[in-house]
């Protein structure tokens, strides 16, 4: 009888960003190389199905200038993480996020590591190790991890993608931005000094930008999938899309209540959260931040609203903006570094 091999996966979260792609790459890659168990074969899963790679217009980017192929990756509906737990074969090791939906709550059981970039938001048991730690990027910390490990594992590639991972989310180690940290700026100097053949920082962060605010041809669907993570309450699934465009020319699509009612009913969500985010032109460090908060229930949208309105931790200093429907609130956030990461726990609290 031949014997079944045992699966350990490192997976990101499911918004399936550049940095949860990467992370769960570049840390696949490593304990590929140094894993003391043979036999374990280590497989990186993008969690997302492979029809919405596309709409991962940055990663897509930069894998194919690094001459990775959408062939040679696994994504989330190629791989049945249920059934490998259930027959004991399944060790998961989790990047950029250490809560698991509702729907994957059995796997918590096969979480052998975390190596995480926010808050700890749930207890893990102690043998289970995990890295938490505020930096901009979850790829500094798989950079770190990658470095203390043997001499000559990290690879030109790997160090590509890494890099331009960090430049994109640490928005080109700008600190007016408010994401970078020590710990970022000094991985970014670690790539450059082992790889001097890296590209200017400038040049792909540039590109990369440029290729994640690429939005020409999705519809509305696409583009509230592209970037989008969902809360649920034992009532209530919520929609936290990020979507890369000004205010004004989103609400300005075509049909764009019809496609918001078909989005939530297809998802099942009972609301959605669209938080929008642009760049003044020729100021690629200095976003623009707008919030819709979209629902055909009222209680839930004024809850939603009241929550956002009157959040301290952190205050978004919101502005009531003019909507074209009832059932849309829409603000300016005078805020402008509360990203989603820190909008997210306002929400589930809300919910």
């Amino acid at each position: 009888m031949q014997q079944r091999r045992e699966i350990h996966v490192v997976m990101g979260n499911e918004a399936c960003d550049l940095d949860s792609a990467v992370s769960a790459l570049a840390l696949a890659f490593f304990l590929a190389k140094t894993s003391p168990t043979p036999g374990t074969a280590v497989i990186p899963v993008l969690n997302i199905p492979r029809s919405d790679f596309p709409l991962r217009t940055e990663t897509t980017f930069l894998f194919r200038e690094q001459g990775i192929t959408a062939e040679s990756l696994v994504f989330r509906d190629e791989i049945d993480l249920a059934g490998l737990h259930h027959d004991g074969l399944l060790s998961l090791t989790l990047v950029d996020h250490h809560v698991l939906p509702g729907a994957d709550a059995a796997l918590e059981e096969a979480v052998v590591e975390i190596i995480d970039h926010r808050p700890l938001e749930q207890d893990w048991a102690p043998g289970c190790p995990v890295t938490a730690a505020p930096v901009g990027s979850c790829a500094t910390l798989v950079t770190e991890r990658i470095a203390q490990g043997p001499l000559g594992v990290l690879d030109g590639l790997m160090a590509a993608l890494l890099h331009g991972t960090i430049l994109l989310d640490c928005v080109n180690l700008s600190p007016a931005a408010g994401k970078v940290t020590p710990r970022d700026v000094a991985c970014v100097a670690l790539l450059e000094e082992k790889f001097p053949q890296l590209p200017a920082r400038g040049t792909i962060f540039q590109a990369l930008q440029a290729a994640k605010f690429d939005i020409s041809g999705l519809s509305t669907e696409q583009l509230l999938r592209k970037d989008l993570k969902a809360l649920s309450s034992e009532e209530q699934l919520l929609a936290v899309s990020v979507i890369y465009s000004d205010l004004g020319t989103f609400l300005g699509r075509p049909g764009l209540l019809q496609d918001l009612e078909s989005f939530c009913r297809a998802g099942g969500y009972s609301g959605l959260v669209a938080m929008a985010i642009s760049f003044r032109d020729g100021d690629s460090n200095q976003p623009s931040r707008q919030l819709v908060v979209y629902s055909q229930q009222e209680t839930l949208r004024n809850t939603i609203c009241q929550a956002l309105e009157e959040a301290t931790t952190p205050a978004l200093h919101l502005q009531p903006l003019e909507s074209p429907s009832p059932c849309l609130a829409t603000y300016s956030q005078g805020n402008t570094l509360a990203s989603r990461k820190k909008v997210l726990p306002i929400l589930r609290a809300a919910l």
